[in-house]
């Protein structure tokens, strides 16, 4: 029996995961050319990343049938198993034998043949017990935590986090926003063009929906953009909306000195750019040089030009002696907002890594600080929801730097009103305290913070 396409690739994409750290993402987009039929695309990436989101909650239901835990098998055999598992749970469309079968022939195909009366074996149990509710097979007196990050497919400590700073009700609506496939969400890099877009999207094949929060940005679903004439001539971008926010939030100028301190893979640069002029001068810098030669291929693919590319470590004095009037510090962090984007975050994050985070972070913060110029603005951005990586690096900073304080929240919310799309209320973005903040189960989008800092 041959193996379809789409689990191939499928298994060699969550292969690269456990194996080599790899983010899915980035794997299914070296992996799906044009060579790939769309139905094998989405079909790869629809086993793919669910999977991932519900690694756990397949793990649970797999040691029941195999006894031990599934971290004893080889590696290809897991991953047969955890998706044949996810298809005769979640996809009423794909049938059980081809689910089973498939699964086996990935084995197989591993050079695991050894394990496929095993595969056969466990996924003929899971087809049986597939219609009945995960609960059902829970152990009594688990605690909330635990059997939410069971059900929800999420590791308890990150639950319990949750569960003690939002309430469970809001945890539980997190919890469900991570296991949905999150918007495909674009930016427009010329809002006159909307309708030529939008036209030559939908004769690709694909549906468009207006933004959620921004009049510049749409979602689009039934196909990838990248391979349409408006993502090559440098017309849209695939950004979320959230992190279009970012940048706008800056209320650039044209003329102003502008630095994006922690810039690739350049998805905020482009929009600091445009804002600006041709003529200002941006700074854009990061500390891994190939990163920097992929965002000079984003800009070629944009047509902006004059960007200074700076390769440095933002952890150190920055190597500028002049000042700027607009900073953005989208600091390098923990990603929990992204859970659904990024499942594998959830699996590879430590706790302690954010207190790790916060240290690095506040640094940065400080080496950005000491180059603001006076009256001028400073952003602090994260797609985190962790306090340590968010408030917590705020009030640290600004205990021992004075001279700036964070703009009111009526000054902050102005600044984005006018990039909103109509009927969004800008103080709904705005915690009373004057952060930015967006989250996958109330907006759609990515979990975002933002501070905005000013020195006075």
């Amino acid at each position: 029996m041959a193996v379809s396409p789409s689990r191939q690739i499928a298994l060699e994409v969550l292969r690269r995961v456990e194996a080599e750290g790899a983010y899915a993402s980035d794997v299914l987009h070296a992996e799906l050319n044009a060579s790939v039929k769309p139905a094998d695309a989405a079909l790869a990436t629809e086993i793919t990343m669910g999977v991932l989101r519900w690694r756990r909650l397949l793990d649970f239901l797999l040691e029941r049938a195999l006894k031990k835990p599934i971290e004893r098998l080889d590696l290809p055999v897991a991953l047969a198993l955890r998706m044949g598992t996810y298809q005769l749970r979640f996809l009423e469309k794909i049938p059980a034998r081809a689910a089973v079968n498939e699964s086996v022939e990935l084995v197989k195909m591993a050079r695991k043949t050894s394990a496929a009366s095993l595969v056969n074996a466990v996924l003929r149990k899971m087809a049986s017990e597939a219609k009945a509710p995960a609960e059902n097979y829970l152990p009594p007196n688990l605690s909330p935590a635990e059997r939410l990050g069971i059900l929800h497919s999420h590791p308890t400590w990150m639950v319990d986090r949750w569960l003690s700073q939002m309430g469970e009700t809001a945890t539980v609506a997190f919890l469900e926003a991570n296991n949905r496939a999150p918007r495909l969400s674009c930016a427009l890099h010329d809002v006159s063009r909307r309708d030529e877009v939008i036209r030559g999207l939908e004769a690709a094949g694909m549906r468009v929906e207006p933004g959620q929060l921004l009049s510049a940005a749409f979602a689009v679903s039934g196909g990838s953009p990248v391979r349409t004439e408006a993502f090559r001539a440098g017309q849209i971008s695939i950004q979320d909306e959230a992190s279009q926010a970012i940048p706008l939030l800056l209320g650039v100028r044209a003329g102003d000195r502008v630095l994006d301190l922690c810039a690739a893979p350049g998805g905020k640069t482009p929009a600091l750019m445009r804002a600006a002029g041709g003529k200002a001068f941006v700074v854009a810098s990061d500390r891994h040089t190939h990163r920097l030669r992929a965002m000079q291929t984003q800009f070629k693919r944009l047509s902006l030009a004059g960007a200074q590319l700076v390769e440095l470590d933002a952890m150190q004095s920055l190597p500028f002696r002049g000042d700027f009037d607009r900073i953005l510090v989208d600091a390098p962090c923990s990603g929990t907002g992204t859970l659904a984007r990024h499942p594998e975050i959830r699996w590879r994050l430590r706790p302690e890594q954010l207190r790790e985070s916060r240290e690095q972070q506040s640094r940065m913060l400080r080496m950005a600080l000491a180059h603001l110029a006076r009256g001028s603005r400073l952003v602090y951005s994260t797609c985190s929801i962790e306090p340590e990586e968010n408030e917590e690096v705020i009030a640290e900073v600004l205990e021992s730097t004075p001279s700036i304080r964070r703009m009111p929240v009526g000054e902050a919310a102005r600044t984005l009103e006018p990039f909103l799309s109509p009927g969004v209320d800008s103080s709904t973005l705005f915690t009373n305290d004057g952060y930015f903040r967006t989250s996958p189960h109330a907006h759609h989008t990515d979990g975002f913070f933002a501070a905005l800092l000013e020195n006075i």
